[in-house]
């Protein structure tokens, strides 16, 4: 029985993630800052017996080293799309963090080393997310030469921070600014599909990659807004912003406690989130992605609209 190693375990790739493995016999040890707002969540997603939750700081050496010196695959899903606080910012995170579990990952010669990492980084030199994701990439790779690096584009599902804010975003304002006019395209990949590239890179046992993480379709922003609107039974102005006006406005932005916008986000939009054609994409892998974006968000959409639970027909 392999044993699978996640850091970052409680976010929605986590979440699904264990689901898969715990249901198809792996055991899950799932890293957490805090078990006691995590755990009772994570605990109802897996098969009883096959999840085990710790609680660590992801800079506790010693504690790394433990962990990791008892797994046979190590997952590291830790990602942040907005630095936080001085601790919580992008060089520690997508940086420092990936170079020492790889570090410690080649020490011990465990059997697989995953790393989420992001599509459309390459070109994005401006945007400090980007510049650190492209760092930790070359930090893991470094260190740990079998490594998989997976770049997904969009993430969605019910438990996203994605479809969920703009559906609740469009539920409320009168009308939705465009960055860009709307043109960045996405290829959204549903979290169910991206899991389940995940589980038969394990299972076929596959090293040394980096792919490319899409859905079925391309659609730019301008795109998936619409569809949102459609989904949930609004009509909004879309209005496209100005740069020197968007750029404004996220000074504002950031000092909420959750932004929905920040200025280095606004920077990534520049640039398309789709296959670079640089390296293999899942469909390449022979991993295909069936589910398409209205088809998904439909069976959760009915939480943003008027009637709610009853808006929806049999």
């Amino acid at each position: 029985m392999k044993k699978v190693l996640i850091f970052g375990a409680s976010g929605q790739i986590g979440r699904y993630l264990i689901r898969k493995l715990t249901k198809n016999n792996y055991t899950v040890t799932a890293v957490t800052r805090n078990s006691h707002q995590k755990a009772y969540l994570l605990k109802t997603q897996a098969n009883a017996g096959y999840l085990n939750i710790i609680q660590t700081s992801i800079f506790d050496e010693s504690r790394l080293r433990e962990l990791i010196s008892d797994t046979d695959i190590c997952i590291n899903l830790v990602g942040i799309l907005y630095e936080k606080s001085k601790k919580s910012n992008f060089e520690n995170i997508h940086v420092n963090f990936p170079y020492l579990i790889s570090k410690i990952a080649n020490e011990y010669n465990i059997k697989q080393f995953i790393h989420i990492s992001a599509l459309g980084i390459d070109e994005a030199h401006d945007s400090d997310y980007a510049n650190s994701k492209l760092k930790g990439e070359n930090n893991i790779r470094k260190n740990f030469s079998k490594s998989i690096i997976l770049r997904p584009s969009i993430v969605y599902s019910v438990d996203d921070n994605f479809t969920t804010n703009f559906m609740s975003l469009l539920s409320l304002l009168p009308f939705f600014p465009l960055y860009y006019n709307g043109s960045t395209k996405f290829s959204p990949i549903h979290c169910s599909d991206l899991t389940e590239i995940i589980y038969n890179l394990i299972i076929q046992n596959v090293n040394s990659l980096t792919i490319e993480c899409i859905g079925p379709e391309i659609l730019s922003l301008k795109e998936i807004i619409q569809k949102l609107l459609k989904l949930i039974g609004k009509k909004r102005i879309l209005v496209p912003l100005p740069l020197f006006i968007a750029k404004l406005s996220t000074f504002f932005f950031q000092l909420l406690p959750k932004p929905p916008i920040t200025l280095d986000q606004i920077k990534l939009l520049k640039y398309d989130n789709v296959s670079s054609g640089k390296y293999k994409t899942n469909l390449d892998m022979g991993f295909k992605n069936l589910k398409k974006f209205d088809d998904e968000v439909k069976k959760y959409c009915y939480m943003w609209r008027k009637e709610g639970e009853f808006s929806v027909k049999e």
